[in-house]
C-alpha cells in the first residue's frame, strides 16, 4: 500500500501549494454516471478501493472513505494499510461526509474538489452544512490530474444508431412526448437518458453502451454535444434529419453560459442529482426538476418488452448451461480444480455463444465461500480461490441487442448443513413472495420490501441493500426511478417498469446468498386498479438447497410452476445431456 500512501503524499504537497485543507473526490464522471470510464476513476487511483460507490476525502493528516453496505467487507480489505480510514454510510454513529467536515473544518478553512464530477444536490448539500463556517469552497480544481502518470485517455468510441424495430419508437416520436412536458428549454447530462433520446448506443463506459454526450431540447430545438470523432457520416445524416444539431462534447459550457447565463437570458430546467455543479453554475435562471426522460425510459414499450423476453431466453438458456456444468462437476468431486475466476469466464463463453449478445452488462460476480458474504465481491488475480464445497453465489448479466438482464444464483457445490438450508430456503420465499405479489396501482417499492425480508426477519437476519433496482433496455442495468427498498423509494410502480427481485443474506467470513429475477410490472388481468409481475429471467433454483418443509404449500406451488415454465421455454435451446439435467433440476418440489 505504499503507493497509496505515496499517492496522498504528491497530492497533499499540491494542497499546501494552494492553500486547500481538505480535498472531497468521487466516484462519479461529469455525468453522475455509476460506471464510469477509466479515466474517471480518480477515487479509486488515490485510495486502491475499486467499488463502484464511494467518496474520499482528503485532510492535510488525515483521510477518510465513506461507502454503503454493499461494499463494507471489500472496502475494509482494500483499504488496510493506506492510512484511509473506512467509514460505513448508512450505520448507526458513523457522520455523513457532511457531517463530519462540519465538526472538523475550522473557521475559513478551504474545501475542493473537480465540480465537474460533483452533482449539484451533492454540491449544494456540502455548502449548507459548511454555512457559518465562512469556508471557501473550490469547485474547478482537479488536483489528481496533476499527478495520475500515464492518466487513460478521455473516451471518445463510436456510437450506433438503433433502427425503429429495436427502439419501439422514433427519435421524432420521441422528441415529442418530451417537449410536450417542458416548460423552458432543458439540459440532460445522464448518458443512458440522452442515449434512449436519440435511440443510439455507445462504447464509451464499460458494460453500459452509452457516450459521453450532453443535450438541450427546447420546443423548436435539440443539440446534442458530442465528440464529433464518434458520429460516422451516416449517423450524423440521420440525426440531423430528425432535425437533431450535433455539436462538440465541450461547446456545453460555452452555450449554457451565452445563451442561459445573463440576466435576461431564458430559464433553464435541470435535474439538480445528475448535472454538475460546474455545468449549474452557468445558468442564470436555473430550474431544478426531475428529468421527465427518467419517466418516459423506465416504462419499456411493448417492443422493447418483447425484444427484452427473447433476451431472457438466451439468457436463461446460457446461464442454465454455466449451472449445469458446474453442478456436474460438483457432482464428480472436480469443483475444487476450477478457480471463481474460471467461472467467470465460463459465464463469459456460455454467454458469449448466444446470438445478438453485446457485453456484459457488469462485472460478474463469482464467490465462493465466504466470498459471497462480500456483496459486490469480483474474483482478482490477487483474491481468486479454487471452489469449496460450499455456496457458489453468482451474479451476472449482459447486453444483447435484444434486451438487458441481471441474474444472480447461489448453488450448493457440496453437502450444506441444516442452516445453510434455512437460510437459503428463507431467501427463496422472499424472492417467491416478492415475484407474486398483486397490489393497488400507486403502490411504490418502498412498500413491497418487507415481502421480500419477511422470512429474513424472523430468523434475526436481514440484509444490508435495496432489494430491487430498475434495469434498462440496452442501457445501464441499474436505472431510476423505481426501486424496491426499505427507504428512499416512494416512486409508484408503473407497468412498463423492469425491476429486479434479489433479497439476500450474508454471513460474514462463511457464505453468501442471493437470488435474483427481473420482474415486469404489469396491469393485472381481470382486476382494474391493481398491478402483478411477469418474472422474465429463467434460470433454475437449486433444489439441493430448499427445504421444502419451510415452505408453504402457496409457495411451492409458485416455485413448481415456474420451474415447468423454465424447462418448457429453454429446453429448446440445450442439448440432450443438458436437458436431461434440467428436467431434474425443475422437477416438481412437494413436501412429503
Amino acid at each position: 500500500m505504499n503507493i497509496i500512501k505515496d499517492r496522498l503524499t504528491s497530492l497533499r504537497r499540491l494542497m499546501e501549494r494552494d492553500e486547500i485543507d481538505y480535498y472531497l473526490i468521487t466516484s462519479d464522471d461529469y455525468h453522475a454516471s455509476e460506471y464510469v470510464h477509466d479515466y474517471f476513476k480518480s477515487r479509486c487511483y488515490m485510495s486502491g478501493f475499486t467499488g463502484s460507490a464511494g467518496t474520499l476525502v482528503i485532510g492535510r493528516s488525515w483521510a477518510g472513505l465513506w461507502t454503503d453496505g454493499r461494499y463494507f467487507i471489500q472496502a475494509a480489505s482494500q483499504l488496510e494499510g493506506t492510512g484511509i480510514e473506512l467509514f460505513k454510510s448508512g450505520m448507526p454513529g458513523v457522520p455523513s461526509i457532511r457531517e463530519h467536515l462540519a465538526s472538523v473544518m475550522s473557521e475559513g478553512q478551504t474545501l475542493a474538489y473537480d465540480g465537474r464530477t460533483v452533482s449539484r444536490s451533492f454540491g449544494t448539500s456540502l455548502a449548507s452544512s459548511l454555512e457559518g463556517l465562512n469556508i471557501r469552497i473550490l469547485n474547478s480544481t482537479d488536483l489528481v490530474d496533476e499527478i495520475w502518470e500515464n492518466r487513460p485517455a478521455f473516451p471518445s468510441e463510436p456510437i450506433y444508431l438503433l433502427t425503429g424495430k429495436q427502439a419501439g419508437a422514433s427519435r421524432k416520436d420521441k422528441l415529442r412526448q418530451l417537449r410536450d412536458s417542458l416548460d423552458c428549454p432543458l439540459l440532460i447530462a445522464s448518458l443512458d437518458d440522452i442515449a434512449w433520446l436519440y435511440n443510439y448506443r455507445g462504447d464509451d463506459v464499460l458494460y453500459t453502451p452509452v457516450a459521453m454526450a450532453y443535450t438541450i431540447v427546447s420546443k423548436d430545438m435539440a443539440a446534442l454535444y458530442i465528440s464529433q470523432d464518434a458520429v460516422s457520416a451516416d449517423a450524423r445524416t440521420a440525426l440531423e434529419d430528425d432535425g437533431i444539431i450535433l455539436k462538440p462534447y465541450l461547446q456545453i459550457y460555452d452555450d449554457v453560459s451565452r445563451q442561459f447565463g445573463s440576466d435576461d437570458s431564458p430559464c433553464l430546467q435541470m435535474d439538480m442529482d445528475t448535472v454538475n455543479e460546474a455545468l449549474t453554475s452557468l445558468a442564470a435562471h436555473p430550474v431544478f426538476k426531475a428529468n421527465p426522460v427518467l419517466m418516459f425510459k423506465a416504462c419499456k414499450n411493448p417492443v422493447e418488452i418483447d425484444r427484452i423476453r427473447n433476451a431472457h431466453l438466451k439468457d436463461g438458456a446460457a446461464f442454465t448451461r454455466t449451472i449445469c456444468r458446474l453442478k456436474n462437476l460438483a457432482a464428480s468431486g472436480d469443483q475444487t480444480f476450477i478457480t471463481e475466476l474460471d467461472v467467470s469466464d465460463m459465464i463469459l463463453s456460455d454467454r458469449m455463444d448466444q446470438d445478438g449478445f453485446i457485453s456484459l452488462s457488469f462485472e460478474s460476480i463469482a464467490a465462493s465461500a465466504e466470498h459471497g458474504a462480500i456483496i459486490h465481491y469480483a474474483p482478482t488475480e490477487e483474491t481468486n480461490i479454487h471452489l469449496s464445497r460450499s455456496f457458489l453465489l453468482m451474479d451476472t448479466g449482459a447486453h444483447y441487442w435484444d434486451g438487458t438482464t441481471d441474474v444472480t444464483r447461489t448453488i450448493a457445490m457440496g453437502p450444506l448443513t441444516e442452516y445453510e438450508k434455512e437460510c437459503y430456503t428463507a431467501v427463496l420465499r422472499g424472492n417467491l413472495n416478492l415475484g407474486s405479489a398483486v397490489f393497488p396501482e400507486g403502490t411504490s417499492g418502498q412498500q413491497l420490501d418487507c415481502l421480500a425480508r419477511k422470512q429474513l426477519w424472523e430468523m434475526g437476519l436481514d440484509y444490508n441493500h435495496g432489494t430491487g433496482h430498475g434495469v434498462g433496455y440496452i442501457l445501464s442495468v441499474h436505472e431510476g426511478p423505481n426501486r424496491i427498498s426499505k427507504t428512499g423509494s416512494s416512486t409508484p410502480l408503473k407497468p412498463g417498469m423492469i425491476t429486479s427481485n434479489e433479497p439476500g443474506v450474508y454471513i460474514e467470513n462463511k457464505f453468501g446468498i442471493r437470488l435474483e429475477n427481473l420482474i415486469l410490472c404489469r396491469r393485472r388481468e381481470h382486476a382494474p386498479g391493481f398491478l402483478d409481475f411477469e418474472t422474465l429471467t429463467l434460470v433454475p433454483f437449486d433444489r439441493d438447497a430448499i427445504l421444502p418443509e419451510r415452505m408453504t404449500r402457496e409457495e411451492l406451488d409458485i416455485l413448481n410452476d415456474y420451474h415447468a415454465r423454465v424447462y418448457d421455454c429453454i429446453s429448446p435451446y440445450l442439448n440432450e445431456s443438458e436437458r436431461t439435467w434440467l428436467e431434474t433440476a425443475t422437477a416438481p418440489i412437494s413436501k412429503e
